[in-house]
């Protein structure tokens, strides 16, 4: 059961980060003034899908919470590594954001740094 904690707190972080990342990107650049800033930072903190992306976050804390009562933090947080494959993987799926030679060795290798780290 502890996996599967770990399992929903991954799952939870990459949905956070992806939705963010939607949402920001449709909100527009950064205005210069400050009441600008102000407003577009509101709009985003109001926004449904950030609220839902800010829930998931604290969702996947309490799952990781959860998670560490059974296992080692030393065995546990490398697999964290792996919203870092999903991220990567479902941003250039839903996101359309290129997926290069280079960043799909950068998955290779932090699934082998995964596979090596999280032993014992």
């Amino acid at each position: 059961m502890s996996y599967a904690y770990v399992a929903v707190s991954i799952s939870l972080m990459v949905y956070c980060q992806l939705i963010l990342k939607w949402q920001v990107a449709g909100a527009g650049t950064i205005p210069e003034d400050a009441a600008g800033r102000l407003a577009l930072a509101l709009g985003l903190l109001i926004n449904p899908w950030v609220v839902s992306a800010l829930a998931a976050a604290l969702l996947a804390a309490v799952s990781w919470m959860a998670a560490l009562t059974k296992l080692d933090l030393s065995h546990a947080y490398p697999l964290v590594s792996l919203s870092f494959v999903a991220v990567t993987l479902a941003s250039a799926w839903l996101l359309h954001e290129p997926l290069t030679a280079l960043k799909l060795a950068g998955v290779a290798l932090v699934c082998l740094g995964v596979a090596i780290g999280s032993q014992g």
